[in-house]
């Protein structure tokens, strides 16, 4: 039996479904949330409703959960999950539970954007320039190395919050006096893409690569998209992704501009554009159960249709006799 445990499943419906489908009567997935009003845990076999991931308890009761379930392995759904889950790898290995994430240090590198660009640059991959300093960003442009407009972002920071696309000096000098923790970034006048990856747990090798045009987004997330192939981008992203040394699923932003590939950014997690991703055949949940199992994943690059258009729309979940229930 191979079981399964979704960490702050939220609205990530699709990714329980698949998962659900793709154990049959072979497992068995049982997801969390801190509310009762998540809808995604309602379509597991099996949900437990916990505290917020800052309690002082709350990795104690993960791990009793994955115990008491006999947990083969678990992932989160949300960002501030993810350095939790890697950090404490060895715990959940202690309980026989295997966390299905990055190491601890490629985690935090991923959501420390000033890091992954020097990470990026080190490793001759094209991405935007970004500053730390706003003097250096200055004389960056008072040299003509850089210009207006760009965008400044928390350091840290997930999902598109607190993003300001700005045009002057005046702009950047009052956003940064009123937060400390800003980087100062290129403005990617470009197409933006997302590559859904998948990293054999057991080889370290690129299994799967699937790409998409982003055509719209909201909150940070992509609302439609048209799935791609480019050899050229296949074989940047197996390249940087074996170097940086990530396993199981990332998702990546990708820029082109003029006919080059740009990396922004990586998520060490499902990314919110995976349903497209699957819906092509590119079964992400098989994969990581086959390296539950022991068994190591056949490369499998590519091997989707391109021209393939995602289209999300609203739905809604119905529970009866919920009390007074408050989320």
């Amino acid at each position: 039996m191979v079981n399964i445990l979704i960490l702050s499943a939220g609205t990530r419906d699709k990714v329980v479904q698949y998962f659900k489908k793709e154990l049959g009567d072979a497992g068995k997935v049982i997801a969390t949330d801190c509310s009762e009003l998540a809808p995604a845990i309602y379509e597991a076999d099996e949900y437990v409703i916990v505290p917020r991931i800052d309690a002082p308890d709350y990795l104690d009761i993960i791990l009793n959960i994955c115990k008491e379930k006999k947990i083969t392995g678990v992932f989160s759904l949300i960002d501030p999950e993810l350095s939790l889950l890697a950090k404490h790898r060895e715990k959940f290995l202690a309980v026989n539970t295997t966390p299905i994430i990055s190491d601890y240090d490629k985690v935090e590198t991923c959501f420390d954007k000033f890091k992954m660009y020097e990470k990026l640059q080190e490793l001759g991959v094209k991405t935007g320039r970004c500053f730390m300093d706003a003097q250096a960003f200055f004389a960056a442009v008072q040299a003509g190395q850089m210009q207006y407009p760009v965008f400044l972002k928390p350091v840290c920071g997930s999902a598109s919050l607190n993003i300001n696309k700005v045009n002057c000096k005046e702009e950047v000098e009052l956003l940064c006096k009123l937060n400390d923790d800003l980087m100062i970034q290129e403005f990617m006048n470009g197409q933006e893409y997302g590559a859904d990856v998948y990293i054999d747990m057991i080889s370290g090798e690129v299994i799967s690569i699937f790409v998409k045009k982003k055509i719209k987004m909201r909150a940070g997330e992509t609302d439609k998209s048209v799935s791609v192939k480019d050899e050229a981008l296949f074989d940047l992203i197996k390249g940087f992704v074996e170097k940086m040394g990530f396993r199981g699923i990332i998702d990546i932003d990708i820029f082109n501009i003029d006919g080059q590939w740009y990396i922004s950014e990586v998520n060490p997690r499902f990314g919110g554009g995976y349903p497209h991703a699957y819906a092509c055949g590119v079964n992400v949940p098989k994969m990581i159960i086959n390296n539950l199992k022991g068994i190591v994943n056949e490369p499998c690059i590519g091997a989707y249709r391109a021209g393939t258009v995602m289209m999300k729309f609203n739905e809604i979940m119905i529970k009866e006799d919920m009390g007074d229930c408050h989320g």
